[in-house]
Order: structure tokens, then C-alpha cells, then sequence
């Protein structure tokens, strides 16, 4: 053997050792970063499970303190026969959260499985492609962003998120015990709102507060300010801070309709125009309830109604949940805390987690996080977007859970629980008269009705109810619950809420600047 064939040898064996070390290296970063990965993903799972039970405790001690007084009252054996029939519920909803926890965890995983192969392959045959190091810091670094990152953007994200009061734009037009009354000034400077022109009050729910109506401002997301951006006298009315105000947590139905005909009266005297009154989700079962009571008799002309739960018994999902809850649990007693100065409020916490609950097999823990995780991950490794849009909604439905008032809950329950008579009766009283759907007919009040295609949490034909009845002009929006404030109030969006859209639909601006313009041709000729 020559000395070149020698040195030629030695050359290769040092080659393929330093290929082996190569290899080696790599399964040792990976095997590295899949320990820190196993610690994440368990952190983020207990994260997500500690987050979907944390209303868990609230509601077990409203349950035991209310089963205190219930187990005495009613026979031993009525309550045996309720606690099976509760237990039997109890395992459905378990079983439809394992059911989709399962399906999520397959789905990812068996993807997740095909390329990791994909990569230990490329990795010992020396292929081209991601190799198992690369393969094992891209899963880090997912985790990381999702369980890390992710949260502390959702938390920043509310500074630009929902009304800042601080930062200007708002401007306060009056105020009562339970109530604020805020102009909602344009965001385009270039804009000027008409002293003269048609004012109309936006009413948010009294669940998840009024942030989600001033979605992202520097976005051009916002439901409010596609109003005000149009010259119209805007006003949002919102609720004081709940647990700092005892006006506030014994309200009632009554004391929303005549502080809502204060402020009717005063836009009145100001603009010279009867108002719209607008209501957002329950803001528009809320708003038209106090247009029904008659305590905004000559002062409210017109009335949107933006996917509000008009009857709630023909919310499906929500039915079919209840249904299958037995009957001695279907009380709101559950769901009351009691506050230092003796005063009760629904817990807010809990009634988002009924509505989890009701939808387990896309809402349990592990569901959500795999969902996340999913929507994250970029099989080419590229650097991984936060959508402002998602961390938006996300905040809404973390930070804005607010406790209310139980009577006010009371009015939302019993339309849940009670069908509209055949007459069009509501099953709510105010005054202590009966309330119709008819009236706004005979009234002469103008009508709106938006509805999501897609929306999940109020259904159309709750949404839709009140044409059993009476006529209204109906306007149906893509997309689900949020769409309208969060989608559809960006001025350039194709559902542009100043525009008409689809299927001759009026956008409930578009509705509003037309109302206008009748009223000024009509007083002009």
C-alpha cells in the first residue's frame, strides 16, 4: 500500500468521524432541547388547566351554601334522584371534553410525530432538508412563544386594546349612581361631528363590558368609532365599576330605563333629534326591553339590535345544555357571590365558564392549548407572528369577565329559560306591566336587526325573534359573534359598517346616516 492510499485512508476515517461527531452533536441539542421543551409544554398544560378551573372554587361554594338550604327543605330522596342525574351530566360533559381533548392531541401529535421521522431521517442519512436539532429548537421555541411570550402579549396588548378615558377622545356628557354617559369623539381629525345631526346611545353588555366596542382604535377597529368617524353625535353608555358602586349591584331593570331616559333627554335637548338607541350582545335585549317599558315613549325613533339574544330559548346550544341539566340546578343562585357590604352580583367568571362548559369538546383545556400551539406553528421554521387581532380577543376574554347586577341577570335568564308567549309578551316585566314586541310596531320605531352567519353564542333565530311578531329590517354579517365590532367596523373592510354589503344589507352606520337624512329632507321640506 503506498503512502498516498495511507494518508488517503486516514483522511476518510477522520471525515467519518467527524460526520459522527456532527450527528452526535445534533442528537445531543435535541435531546437538550426536548427536556426544556417536556418542562414548558407540562407548564403550559397546568397553565391552561389552572385558567379553565380557576371559576371552579367561586362556583362550588355558591353550590354548597345553596345545597345547605335546599338539602333541608326538599325529601332525601328527591335529592338522591337529582345528585345521580346530576353526576350522569357531570360524566356527558366529561365526556365530550375528553372526547375533543383526544381528537386535538392526535391531530398534532401524529403531525408532529411524521416530521420529527422526517428529520431523524435526514439527520443519520446525511439527507438535505430539517435535521433533528433544527427540528427540536423549532418545538422550543414554539412552547416558548406559546407559553411565555403569548400571555405577556395578550397582556400588553391593552394599551391599545378597548377605551383608554386617559388618552382623550372621550369626552363625559352625564353621569347617574349606575352610569356613565360618554360622547365618543372622531378619530379622524379631519372629521366634525354635526351639531345638529341624529345622536344615537351604543349600549355594550353588561358581561363582558364595553371594551370590545372600542376594539383596536389605531387599528380603525372599532364599533363605536365607525359612528363618531362618520360626524355622528356618538355616545356610549357604560357601567360603573360594579364592586365600588352598591348603586350598581342592587340595580334593576327599572333603574336602567329611567337612567337611559335621562340621558335620552338631555341628547334631546342638545341635538334637537330623538335618539337611536343601539345595543351591543345583551345591550340590545337590554335596549329594546327599555324602549318596550315605555319610559322612552317620544324620546327613541329607532333601535339596532347587533346579535342580541331577543329570545333565548332559541338559542340551541344553550337550550340543549340546559336540558340536560337537571332541573333543581338550573337556578342563578349558583352563580351569586356575596360581597363584603352583604350585597350579592353575579360572578362574571363563572358565567363564562357555563358557556365553556356548554361547548367542552372545543373549549376544554387541553383543546384551547393545542389549538394555540397549532396556530403558531410554522413548519419552515420562519419567525412566528402574533396577530394584534388575536392577542385582542384574547385580552377581551380574559381581562374583561366583570361581575353584574342580579336582577339585571335575572331579566338575561329568565329570556333563556322562558319562550316569548305566542302574543309576542316577553317573559320580563318592568314597572310591573308586561312587555310586547308589538309595541315598537305601534310606536312607529324604526328597527335594525345584525346577526352573525357564524355566530356560535347567539343563534339567528334568537337574534332574529321579534319578526315572529313584528317587521324589522334584518342585516346579516359573516363570521361569528365579534365580527360586527371586530372585523366589519374597519372602514376599508368588505362588510364596512357605513356601507350596504351582500344581499342589499345596511351596515347599522349606514342605517343610522340614512335615518338622518330622512329626518333633515323631511324637516327641510
Amino acid at each position: 500500500m503506498s503512502r498516498y492510499d495511507g494518508d488517503y485512508k486516514i483522511f476518510n476515517m477522520l471525515e467519518q468521524l467527524s460526520l459522527l461527531l456532527q450527528k452526535y452533536n445534533k442528537i445531543e441539542r435535541a435531546a437538550t432541547d426536548n427536556l426544556k421543551t417536556s418542562f414548558i409544554y407540562w407548564g403550559g398544560v397546568n397553565k391552561y388547566l389552572k385558567a379553565f378551573a380557576s371559576p371552579f372554587r367561586t362556583a362550588l361554594n355558591a353550590f354548597n351554601a345553596l345545597e345547605a338550604e335546599k338539602l333541608v327543605q326538599l325529601p332525601l330522596w328527591e335529592s338522591f334522584r337529582d345528585y345521580a342525574k346530576l353526576l350522569q351530566f357531570n360524566l356527558q360533559i366529561a365526556e365530550k371534553g375528553l372526547s375533543g381533548s383526544t381528537k386535538a392531541v392526535q391531530e398534532y401529535h401524529l403531525k408532529k410525530f411524521d416530521e420529527a421521522c422526517h428529520a431523524w431521517f435526514n439527520t443519520i442519512l446525511d439527507k438535505d432538508g430539517e435535521d433533528i436539532a433544527s427540528f427540536s429548537a423549532r418545538q422550543l421555541k414554539l412552547l416558548n412563544h406559546l407559553v411565555y411570550t403569548y400571555p405577556e402579549a395578550i397582556k400588553n396588548i391593552g394599551q391599545e386594546y378597548g377605551i383608554h378615558l386617559e388618552g382623550g377622545g372621550y369626552k363625559i356628557e352625564a353621569e347617574t349612581d349606575r352610569f356613565y354617559l360618554y360622547q365618543v369623539l372622531p378619530l379622524d381629525p379631519k372629521v366634525k361631528v354635526r351639531k345638529n345631526g341624529k345622536p344615537v346611545i351604543i349600549i355594550p353588555p353588561y358581561v363582558l363590558g364595553p371594551n370590545i366596542l372600542a376594539f383596536l382604535p389605531r387599528e380603525r377597529k372599532s364599533y363605536i368609532h365607525a359612528f363618531a368617524d362618520q360626524g355622528i353625535p356618538t355616545y356610549l353608555r357604560f357601567t360603573k365599576e360594579i364592586d365600588a358602586t352598591p348603586a350598581v349591584q342592587i340595580m334593576t331593570g327599572e333603574n336602567d330605563a329611567l337612567d337611559t331616559q335621562m340621558f335620552c333627554r338631555k341628547l334631546i335637548s342638545k341635538h334637537g333629534k330623538a335618539v337611536t338607541l343601539n345595543g351591543y350582545c345583551q345591550g340590545g335585549f337590554i335596549a329594546a326591553v327599555d324602549v318596550l317599558s315605555g319610559k322612552l315613549d317620544g324620546l327613541v325613533d329607532a333601535l339596532i339590535a347587533c346579535n342580541s339574544p331577543m329570545d333565548g330559548t332559541k338559542s340551541v346550544s344553550l337550550i340543549e345544555y340546559l336540558q340536560h341539566l337537571p332541573e333543581r340546578f338550573r337556578d342563578l343562585g349558583y352563580a351569586v357571590r356575596t360581597l363584603p357590604n352583604g350585597n350579592q352580583v353575579v360572578d362574571g367568571e363563572v358565567m363564562s365558564w357555563v358557556y365553556k362548559l356548554k361547548s367542552m369538546e372545543i373549549e376544554a383545556p387541553l383543546v384551547t392549548f393545542y389549538r394555540d400551539l397549532a396556530m403558531f406553528d410554522r413548519a419552515n421554521g420562519t419567525e412566528l407572528p402574533i396577530n394584534k387581532t388575536a392577542l385582542a380577543i384574547n385580552h377581551w376574554l380574559i381581562y374583561d369577565r366583570n361581575d353584574f347586577p342580579v336582577e339585571i341577570t335575572k331579566m338575561s335568564f329568565n329570556s333563556y329559560t322562558i319562550p316569548v308567549a305566542g302574543d309576542g309578551t316577553l317573559p320580563v316585566k318592568l314597572f310591573g306591566k308586561k312587555l310586547n314586541f308589538k309595541r315598537i310596531k305601534e310606536k312607529g320605531i324604526k328597527f335594525l336587526i345584525c346577526c352573525g352567519d357564524k355566530d356560535d353564542l347567539v343563534d339567528k333565530p334568537s337574534a332574529l325573534a321579534p319578526l315572529d311578531y313584528i317587521n324589522a329590517e334584518v342585516s346579516v354579517f359573516p363570521k361569528g359573534h365579534a365580527a360586527i365590532a371586530t372585523s366589519w367596523s374597519k372602514p376599508d373592510s368588505k362588510c364596512a359598517l357605513h356601507t350596504c354589503f351582500g344581499d342589499n344589507y345596511r351596515g347599522p352606520v349606514r342605517y343610522q346616516l340614512d335615518l338622518e337624512k330622512e329626518l333633515d329632507e323631511k324637516f327641510d321640506g
